[in-house]
């Protein structure tokens, strides 16, 4: 039982792409980074079989796949990094996220201090239910004339989910616009009031994420709307399967979801590394 890395996707793809094509609800984040990623590996079992995958976009912060708590135990030991101590990138482990288990499995097998930062849970979609009644408003694709306030939002939500965020991100915002992939609710007068975007399909999947409201405007259904209208926009590009992440911390958001036909796949962990 070994891990195997590399920095071309196409390698990567070859030999282990069949574990997130079977699994992509479990394996959303690396379809999602894999081919922005840096370093990609695989897990395999002593008859060769693939049974776990992560992803290194950024230098230092793995993003787990489907990974079992005892591989991700054999990526924290020494003995498994000799002749390439830098396979995580950046010297090591400085954030690593993915699901709850193998995150912990791996935090306590360095022996570092760390700290747990973002509890969330992973839903797929079962049978999408609108809210019934309807918030008033209608749901609108953003323009280019859009990306200020979309950066300004995406900044708040990056904020509200307790991670710490980044000066600008007009780039991502952009990028999400030009795609058609993020969308307004505006209120009765025309009033953007809430955002959500989804990500491109891969392997028949795509996520619902930046699903934010600002306070003033929350209570109204805003974000039920947002995110019905991304829902059903990602199911007109193909998606076999819709998926969103929710803060643990937050009942609301996990309550609205629900509502809305999601149901939990698993919980996932962000934790942080306090020391060597």
């Amino acid at each position: 039982m070994t891990w195997h890395f590399t920095e071309d996707p196409a390698v990567f793809r070859a030999a282990a792409g069949a574990l997130p094509a079977a699994e992509p609800a479990r394996n959303t984040g690396v379809l999602t980074l894999v081919d922005t990623a840096g370093r990609l590996g695989w897990w395999t079992e002593p008859d060769g079989r693939v049974t776990g995958v992560l992803v290194v976009a950024v230098p230092g912060e793995p993003v787990f796949g489907a990974v079992t708590p005892e591989a991700a135990r054999a990526l924290a030991s020494p003995r498994d990094l000799l002749g390439e101590p830098d396979l995580l990138g950046g010297g090591g482990a400085t954030v690593v996220r993915g699901e709850a288990a193998a995150v912990e499995a791996f935090a306590e097998a360095t022996g570092r201090p760390w700290t747990a930062t973002v509890r969330t849970r992973l839903f797929r979609l079962g049978t999408l239910t609108p809210p019934d009644p309807a918030p008033a408003g209608r749901a609108r694709a953003a323009t280019t004339a859009d990306v200020p306030l979309a950066a300004a939002w995406a900044r708040e939500f990056v904020r509200d989910i307790g991670e710490e965020p980044d000066e600008d991100y007009t780039g991502p915002v952009t990028e999400r616009i030009s795609g058609g992939r993020l969308l307004l609710w505006e209120d009765e007068g025309g009033r953007p009031v809430s955002m959500a975007c989804f990500s491109p399909v891969a392997e028949g999947q795509s996520r619902v994420h930046l699903v934010y409201t600002p306070p003033a405007a929350r209570g109204r259904g805003c974000a039920a709307g947002a995110t019905t209208a991304v829902t059903r926009a990602a199911l007109a590009a193909g998606a076999a399967q819709v998926l969103l992440f929710a803060d643990l911390a937050n009942p609301t958001s996990n309550a609205l979801y629900r509502r809305l036909g999601y149901r939990p796949v698993a919980d996932h962990l962000t934790v942080e590394f306090t020391g060597r």
